[in-house]
């Protein structure tokens, strides 16, 4: 679906997840200064509104660091020292700092659900629509749209908010592959939305 037949949300049942937008992660996005902004204002709209928000952020504590395809792209050197979970470049952008209540998990794989508690946290507080925002669009964006529609809730995936180091898979996938599983609209949609 598009932002040409918008379906009104329910705050009250509604969560903003705001994924991997971390200083590693943010630093190396181009024009991420302004990404920051629109995320910010996204934010305050969705607090003003109602809606929760939640933070998921990727950071290996001691004796976490990845196997798999996962740890040979990371490298275990990185895990433990780079992307260590408290690390500088793990944070949650000081930027869009979250408040005292919201949703704030971390995650040892790509996915936002696999490895936190973040369903538990969601289906306490009724949360059964997603709005979704991420760095990036291939990893940790596709990988929880997959697992959230597979745990049945609706995804809203606010396409100006989703970036991906390569443009044109990043426009695929926002054009061609998310719209299967989750609305795809940009975050200026919202107002409209949030009724």
């Amino acid at each position: 679906m598009t932002a040409d037949s918008p379906t009104p949300i329910d705050p009250a049942t509604s969560a903003l997840l705001v994924m991997d937008y971390q200083h590693g992660i943010v630093e190396r996005i181009d024009g991420g200064a302004a990404l920051l902004a629109a995320a910010r204002d996204t934010i305050a709209l969705a607090r003003a509104r109602g809606v929760r928000v939640g933070y998921v952020r990727v950071g290996f504590a001691d004796g976490e660091a990845p196997g798999g395809t996962m740890g040979r792209r990371i490298g275990r050197d990185a895990a433990l020292t780079r992307f260590h979970a408290d690390a500088p470049a793990t944070q949650i952008h000081d930027e869009l700092a979250p408040q005292e209540g919201d949703i704030v998990v971390r995650k040892t794989r790509v996915g936002a659900f696999s490895t936190t508690d973040l369903q538990t946290q969601l289906r306490q507080t009724g949360v059964q629509t997603l709005l979704l925002a991420g760095i990036s669009t291939s990893g940790v964006v596709l990988s929880t749209v997959r697992d959230a529609h597979d745990r049945d809730y609706r995804l809203i995936v606010l396409s100006d908010l989703c970036v991906d180091p390569e443009h044109d898979v990043h426009t695929f996938l926002i054009e061609r592959i998310l719209p299967r599983q989750a609305e795809v609209t940009p975050s200026g949609a919202l107002p409209d939305l949030l009724r």
